[in-house]
């Protein structure tokens, strides 16, 4: 026998209001909706479970045996709904991220032990990769994926963590012995530190919305941003980096800037994560704690 679980909650609000027009109020439905479920019950279950006139509301025998069983059911339906409400509005779980290798050693190496005290419910795991990796299909929650241009539109949510400045460095060692360039053009006499053998013009901006494009001497070429940021403080020549990646250093006086009123563009990190899941309250927390941090 199957019937509906609405009937069986109207039912309960029923009895336990001593009568539908009570029990309508008690719902905010129409009292002739109430009347009309709690016949569509007694149908479904072939008996009739109340007595009703117009002066009248009593419960048949049997009503009342299927009365306390009923409200045991409701009161246990509500306990159910009440975990998962409470499991949702608590920040807890496994959230999984991903992330490339300067992204996690710059960005998140400090951050995720104070995400992790904020919230000690929480399972942070951390994948960290430089490939391309498919959320959805590989089970993660969130990617932080760092970019120059706008990444294209997909169905993925994106959130802005940081927007830095790409900065000229080099170690005191190195300007003492080759000289403090003054302006962009003396960089052509200069060892430079560069990403990619194809990529050996650094285009500069100023504030005043000039550009220039510069050519230094290939001193070293890596495709990784820790390589040549040890290699700026190594004194092997003049670095491009990013802003958060060159602050320690600079802050300790290791590495030194280089013409400071010239950028070459900017680099942002975006917080990518499946509409779905950047609804949980989990993975919603993780993303505002990076988007704030």
């Amino acid at each position: 026998m199957r019937f509906n679980f609405n009937d069986l909650h109207i039912f309960v609000q029923a009895v336990d209001n001593r009568g539908f027009a009570a029990a309508a109020r008690h719902l905010g439905v129409p009292k002739s909706t109430v009347s009309k479920r709690v016949a569509e019950l007694e149908a479904d279950l072939g008996t009739r479970l109340i007595h009703r006139t117009s002066r009248s509301f009593v419960l048949t025998d049997v009503g009342k045996d299927f009365y306390d069983h009923a409200r045991a059911a409701v009161i246990e339906a509500e306990a159910a709904e009440s975990v998962v409400q409470r499991r949702q509005a608590e920040p807890q779980g496994t959230v999984r991220i991903t992330a490339s290798v300067p992204v996690a050693q710059f960005h998140l190496a400090d951050r995720l032990p104070v995400l992790a005290r904020a919230y000690p419910k929480l399972d942070v795991q951390l994948h960290v990769t430089d490939r391309f990796v498919d959320l959805v299909r590989e089970g993660f929650d969130i990617a932080i994926r760092s970019h120059f241009a706008p990444l294209s539109d997909s169905d993925l949510m994106q959130r802005r963590m940081t927007v830095e400045r790409i900065m000229l460095v080099a170690s005191p060692d190195y300007l003492a012995r080759q000289g403090v360039p003054g302006r962009p053009e003396e960089l052509v006499g200069h060892d430079g530190l560069l990403t990619a053998p194809a990529s050996r013009t650094w285009r500069l901006k100023n504030n005043d919305g000039r550009e220039v494009q510069v050519a230094p001497a290939a001193r070293l070429v890596a495709d990784e941003s820790s390589v040549l940021l040890r290699a700026a403080a190594a004194g092997l020549g003049i670095g491009c980096l990013p802003e958060t990646m060159t602050a320690a250093l600079v802050g300790s006086g290791e590495l030194a800037s280089v013409l400071p009123d010239w950028t070459a563009g900017i680099v942002t990190s975006t917080i990518l994560t499946p509409h779905r899941r950047s609804q949980l309250p989990a993975v919603r927390a993780v993303i505002d704690f990076l988007a704030g941090a």
